[in-house]
C-alpha cells in the first residue's frame, strides 16, 4: 500500500469499524481477543501510526512535553554542559513513558502570532505539562503559566506551590565544600557565588556561610564575590580575590566554568593550584576529571535531575495524589587535585 496507512483503510482491512481499531490500539478491555489480535497484527505489517491529531482525540493528551531552558542572550544555554545532562535524562525519561520533548526557542517566534507569551505557546502546542529551567521566577509571564491548567515543574527553579521544585541540596554541597578544606588546614576561605538571584546561587551561599558560621571562622564579606556560574565571571572574581591584602587560600567556586576561569587566573599571577591556593567548584562537569591538576569538586547527578523533572511531571499530568511538592536530591564531595593541605598556619 503506498503512502501513509490511515485508521480507515486499517479499519477497513480489519474489518470493524474506525472506533474499534483506535480503542483497540489504545488498550481498551471491551475489544474482543481475537479482534484486537487481528487489529495489532494488521498495524505492525502494515507500519500503522497514529497521528498526533488522532491520537489526542482518543486519549485528550498530546503526549507532548514542553521545555523552557533560558540562561541569557550572552550565555547559549544549550551549549552548558549542565543542561546538556539535565535535557539527557529528561529526554530519556519521558521518552519511556511514551512522550515527546518539545524545545522552545528562548526568544520569542515571529510565526505570526501577536501574543507569544510562555502561556500561550504551551497552548498553541497543546503540550500536556512544561519543564522550566533557567527562567526568572517572578517573571510574570512565568507566573502567569504557573497559574494555568499547565502543569509545570521547575528544575533549580521555585516556581510556588502549585508547581514541582526539582534540584539538587545546594546548601549541603556548599557546606561540604568549605568543610574539606578546613580539613586541610585552610582558615581564609572564599566563595564565587552563582548568581543570587537563582536558587542554586542563593543556596549555595547560604550553605557557605552556615558553614563558616559553624566552624566558627571570621566572616569576610570581601571573601564573597559574586559569578554568573560562567568562565568570565570566576576570572574576574579570582583578580577581586587577588587583589586583597589577605588573600584566600581556599576558594569555593559554585561552578566548574568558573573554576577554570579561577584557575586560570590564579595561574597567570603565578599561583600554584593547589600548592599556594585550594580550589573546590561545584557540579562535576566531565571536564573536571580532565583538568590540570583535576578538580575537586560537589558532584550533582544531572541526568537524574531530568528524569526525577519528568517523573514529577507525569505525575502532575496524571493527577497523581502523592506528588512532592519538592524533590531535593543528594550531592557528592569528589576529592581530585585542585586541593591540598595548606602548607603552614595561618593567622
Amino acid at each position: 500500500m503506498a503512502g501513509r496507512t490511515t485508521i480507515r483503510e486499517l479499519a477497513k482491512l480489519s474489518g470493524v469499524s474506525v472506533g474499534t481499531v483506535s480503542r483497540a490500539l489504545n488498550g481498551y478491555p471491551d475489544v474482543a481477543r481475537e479482534t484486537r489480535a487481528r487489529i495489532l497484527r494488521l498495524a505492525a505489517e502494515l507500519e500503522y501510526t497514529p497521528g498526533a491529531a488522532a491520537r489526542t482525540l482518543v486519549t485528550q493528551r498530546s503526549h507532548v512535553i514542553g521545555v523552557f531552558l533560558e540562561t541569557g542572550c550572552d550565555h547559549p544555554d544549550l551549549q552548558h554542559p549542565f543542561f546538556h545532562e539535565v535535557m539527557d535524562g529528561l529526554k530519556q525519561a519521558v521518552g519511556e513513558g511514551g512522550y515527546d520533548l518539545l524545545l522552545f526557542a528562548a526568544e520569542r517566534p515571529g510565526n505570526g502570532f501577536v501574543d507569544q507569551t510562555y502561556l500561550n505557546r504551551c497552548r498553541h502546542h497543546d503540550v500536556d505539562g512544561v519543564v522550566l529551567m533557567g527562567v526568572w521566577s517572578e517573571d510574570p509571564e512565568v507566573r502567569r503559566l504557573v497559574r494555568s491548567e499547565v502543569p509545570c515543574v521547575g528544575v533549580d527553579v521555585d516556581l510556588g506551590a502549585t508547581a514541582v521544585l526539582v534540584g539538587s541540596d545546594n546548601v549541603a554541597g556548599a557546606r561540604m565544600a568549605v568543610e574539606h578544606l578546613h580539613r586541610l588546614g585552610h582558615r581564609r576561605i572564599a566563595t564565587v557565588t552563582g548568581l543570587i538571584e537563582t536558587r542554586p546561587g542563593m543556596d549555595r551561599l547560604r550553605g557557605y556561610r552556615t558553614a563558616i558560621q559553624a566552624l566558627r571562622l571570621a566572616y569576610r564579606d570581601e571573601y564573597v564575590v559574586y559569578g554568573d556560574y560562567y568562565v568570565d565571571s570566576g576570572s574576574a572574581a579570582m583578580a577581586q580575590l587577588l587583589a586583597l591584602e589577605e588573600p584566600p587560600t581556599g576558594l569555593v567556586v559554585q561552578s566548574d566554568l568558573m573554576a577554570v576561569g579561577a584557575i586560570r587566573t590564579a595561574t597567570a599571577a603565578g599561583l600554584r593550584v593547589p600548592d599556594d591556593l585550594s580550589v573546590v567548584g561545584f557540579d562535576d562537569m566531565p571536564m573536571a576529571a580532565h583538568m590540570r591538576p583535576a578538580l575537586t569538586t560537589i558532584r550533582q547527578d544531572k541526568a537524574r535531575l531530568g528524569r526525577e523533572a519528568a517523573a514529577a511531571l507525569l505525575r502532575r499530568i496524571e493527577r497523581s495524589p502523592d506528588q512532592p511538592p519538592t524533590v531535593t536530591l543528594p550531592v557528592e564531595l569528589v576529592v581530585r587535585g585542585s586541593t591540598a593541605p595548606l602548607g603552614g598556619i595561618e593567622s
